[in-house]
């Protein structure tokens, strides 16, 4: 079924925006209990599985552990977002800090990845300025005049056995690994401490439980839960009816309800992904922490008049690979080659 979003057509901040500052306050209460009860299981399942591969044990039953680490594992990613929005605690100092631990955790640069994803919020949804920490787009008149290598490579990288499987894996592992594009000094450091830190892991794993164990307990955690994160990511913003403009018409609060998704879960995926299915509240106000998007969402009725995309609704996603300016939809390669061959093209 096809996503038909609410148009909003104000460049201005609307009047109901204001009181949605009070949202924005972190709760030392939530962030803790959010905390414990997710790193202490997080961290009681990694032991679960180094004493599986220690005893010798089937390895399908480490498997089945870190099936069950991934959606602690996906929390401690959104709880590294909060924190480079400076929403999860109270200070800059604890977010920064905070920050910097759940980014080790999921192999993520702390200042460099909030520097890419900063430009990300100031640029969604506008054609002119993309490439800023986002999943790469192109229209259709972009992919016909590019050459054909260009073309194979875009294909490439939009086939879902790329996006979903070897991406995630080469981002999280070696892509994370060096500074991206624009990186300031601060950004390149934390690349080179985060790097260090996981060479300290790697050898404090070599000196104990070995590097083989913490391999065969590591990154099955990291590749399962990887796609899930890439595919929350490319959903936000790649579904059917999403805004994007050229800068000169560029609205920033169209982007708001048009631009991200709410993306409609199942009440335990919304536990385990951290509410950022609310996205449109996301974008709407960034600063707001993950324990208080639905919140928001419920108590401002405005941003309800956002259409919702279920789960079902949205795997039809996945064949949309290309925007088409002239009708302003998205589409997949098949359809926009139809339409060249309609055209005479």
């Amino acid at each position: 079924m096809p996503f038909n979003p609410v148009v909003i057509v104000a460049k201005t901040r609307p009047e109901w925006y204001g009181p949605t500052a009070a949202y924005t306050r972190p709760d030392m209460r939530r962030s803790t209990l959010q905390l414990v009860g997710t790193f202490v299981p997080y961290a009681a399942l990694l032991a679960l599985m180094v004493y599986t591969v220690l005893e010798g044990l089937p390895y399908w039953l480490t498997l089945l552990l870190a099936l069950a680490a991934v959606p602690l594992y996906i929390r401690i990613f959104i709880f590294f977002h909060d924190c480079t929005h400076g929403s999860f605690l109270a200070t800059p100092r604890w977010n920064r800090n905070l920050g910097y631990l759940c980014g080790l955790l999921t192999f993520t640069p702390f200042h460099d990845w909030r520097r890419s994803h900063a430009g990300h919020h100031l640029s969604a949804g506008d054609l002119d300025r993309r490439g800023y920490g986002d999943i790469t787009l192109l229209t259709v008149a972009e992919y016909d005049a590019a050459p054909r290598m260009q073309r194979l490579g875009y294909w490439l990288y939009r086939n879902p056995l790329v996006m979903f499987g070897i991406g995630p894996a080469f981002y999280f592992l070696l892509r994370n690994r060096w500074p991206s594009k624009g990186a300031k000094r601060m950004d390149r450091l934390s690349v080179l401490y985060v790097n260090l830190a996981i060479a300290g892991i790697l050898g404090l794993a070599w000196l104990t439980i070995g590097i083989r164990t913490y391999l065969l307990v590591q990154l099955p955690v990291v590749l399962l839960a990887g796609p899930v994160g890439v595919w929350l990511f490319y959903i936000q913003h790649q579904f059917q009816g999403v805004y994007w403009a050229r800068t000169a018409e560029w609205d920033p609060w169209r982007v708001v309800m048009e631009g991200a998704v709410y993306y409609q879960l199942p009440r335990a995926l919304h536990w385990m992904t951290g509410n950022i299915g609310f996205h449109h509240v996301h974008h709407m106000r960034p600063a707001i922490p993950n324990y208080n998007l639905e919140r928001c969402y419920l108590e401002t009725p405005q941003l309800q008049e956002a259409k919702p995309l279920t789960l079902a609704a949205s795997l039809h996603a996945l064949r949309l690979n290309l925007y088409d300016e002239a009708t302003r939809t998205m589409v997949s390669f098949k359809q926009a080659r139809q339409a060249r061959k309609a055209a005479g093209g």
